[in-house]
């Protein structure tokens, strides 16, 4: 009898042992970064063995699956103020830059030939430009046969990190019929997707359609983007080069668990539709807390290629060296 109990306890404690062997750290959120995320798990359990798994739901999933502690870590691009983050017991830290591109499917009109005035931005998206030949528009493409076809605008249908921080940006440049919102109430001809990738397919089987996603889903479905007017009234095309002449302007602290919203940026050469990303931790998983940042942290150390090939910003090394304190600090490095 006693044996059989001893075996019972053997294999209870290796069945134990193997779940905490092949255990995942556990994370969903928002959709901005996953094509990062993913090239960065893929490098990460190639290199180490360990395993990273990571939902793009989009970041009012990932906020709420933190809050109620569903996952390991969460993904949001719209970050949370530290009052916010005291409230739910929280940690944030950015980990890449991104930007967010208006992508559409106008036949004929090829990558970057679309040239978007702030004027035309806000009236495509607010509805009072409904038609492609709208004087709006044409003003600064004279030389494109614009068509007189509805528009139709490709929004996301889900609470959205990616939209938070697109709708901060018509709020700058027009406050009368924009508010910053996770989840707005279009007055455009919309059509609405989940995730970035969604939205991605909306414009893709669309004709006539234009619609704001991340650069990386812009170069991965093909889809042609616009050039638009940046702060400072240059036109600036989308690239990696536009994108880190925009994050320099960045600002955050780890006073501020790195709170900072840096859309809309200065600079004559600056690309105006850029984001952070964020992680959010719970503080009372400390142990869970010092894998995610273990995996991040490798990220920052070879992920930065990864990350530029994708069409993102690396963050810089003085921001890193400031987010491996911020860990220490807590306690969860």
């Amino acid at each position: 009898m006693r044996i059989k109990k001893f075996v019972a306890l053997s294999l209870v404690a290796a069945t134990a042992t193997l779940s905490l062997s092949a255990s995942e750290i556990q994370g969903r959120g928002a959709s901005f970064p996953a094509p990062v995320y993913k090239a960065w798990i893929a490098a990460y359990n190639k290199a180490t063995g360990e395993k990273v798994n990571y939902t793009p739901t989009g970041s009012g999933d990932g906020i709420k699956s933190i809050k109620k502690r569903i996952v390991d870590f969460a993904g949001s691009d719209k970050p949370l103020k530290p009052k916010k983050l005291a409230k739910h017991k929280l940690y944030m830290f950015p980990t890449v830059v991104g930007s967010i591109v208006l992508a559409y499917n106008i036949p004929g009109v090829k990558d970057g030939e679309l040239r978007l005035s702030e004027k035309a931005i806000a009236g495509i998206f607010s509805g009072k430009a409904a038609y492609w030949d709208d004087e709006s528009i044409k003003a600064e493409n004279p030389s494109l046969k614009l068509p007189h076809e509805k528009i139709t605008v490709a929004v996301r249908a889900d609470k959205s990190g990616t939209t938070f921080n697109f709708t901060y940006y018509l709020n700058k440049i027009d406050a009368d019929d924009f508010k910053v919102s996770k989840k707005p109430e279009w007055k455009s001809n919309v059509v609405a997707g989940k995730s970035n990738s969604g939205v991605t397919a909306n414009i893709q089987n669309t004709k006539y359609s234009i619609g704001y996603i991340e650069y990386s889903y812009k170069l991965k479905s093909n889809l042609p983007a616009a050039t638009v007017q940046n702060k400072a009234g240059k036109y600036i095309t989308p690239t990696v080069k536009s994108f880190q002449d925009a994050a320099k302007y960045a600002t955050w602290t780890p006073k501020e668990d790195f709170y900072a919203v840096i859309g809309y940026p200065d600079g004559e050469t600056s690309y105006p539709i850029v984001a952070a990303t964020f992680i959010l931790l719970p503080k009372e998983k400390v142990d869970t807390d010092k894998q995610v940042t273990k995996f991040f942290d490798f990220a920052y150390k070879n992920g930065d290629k990864l990350a530029a090939d994708l069409g993102y910003v690396p963050l810089p090394a003085s921001t890193k060296a400031e987010i491996r304190k911020y860990w220490a600090d807590k306690g969860i490095k």
